[in-house]
C-alpha cells in the first residue's frame, strides 16, 4: 500500500499516471506512488481531468473534493482529497486493486 497522509480535513497520496492506456485502472505501485493507467491523452489538461474523475468515481466523492496539489504538468502527482479519512481511502483503493 502506498503511504496515505492524513491532515485535518483531507488526505493526500502520490500517483504516477500512464496516459493513453487501454482502460482507466489502478495498475500497481511505483515506489511510494500508486500507478494509474488512463485512456486520456496528456494534452490540454485532459489527463488531469481524467485523474480527478477516476478518483471521484472510486471514492464516491464530488469532483470538487479532489485537487492535484503538485505535479499538474508531470506524470507524478500529489492528489489531495477533502472530506474523507484515511481508512475510507484505503478501503476504496483496496476494492479496486489488490495490493
Amino acid at each position: 500500500m502506498v503511504p496515505i497522509r492524513e491532515s485535518p480535513g483531507h488526505v493526500s497520496f502520490s500517483i504516477k499516471v500512464q496516459p493513453r492506456a487501454r482502460k482507466n485502472a489502478i495498475t500497481g505501485s511505483v515506489g511510494d506512488s500508486l500507478k494509474i493507467s488512463l485512456t486520456a491523452p496528456p494534452v490540454d489538461g485532459k489527463a488531469n481531468q481524467a485523474v480527478i474523475e477516476f478518483f471521484a468515481d472510486i471514492l464516491k466523492v464530488p469532483r470538487a473534493s479532489i485537487t492535484i496539489a503538485r505535479g499538474e504538468t508531470g506524470r507524478v502527482k500529489l492528489i489531495r482529497i477533502a472530506g474523507v479519512d484515511r481508512a475510507r481511502v484505503e478501503e476504496c483503493l483496496a476494492k479496486n486493486f489488490k495490493f
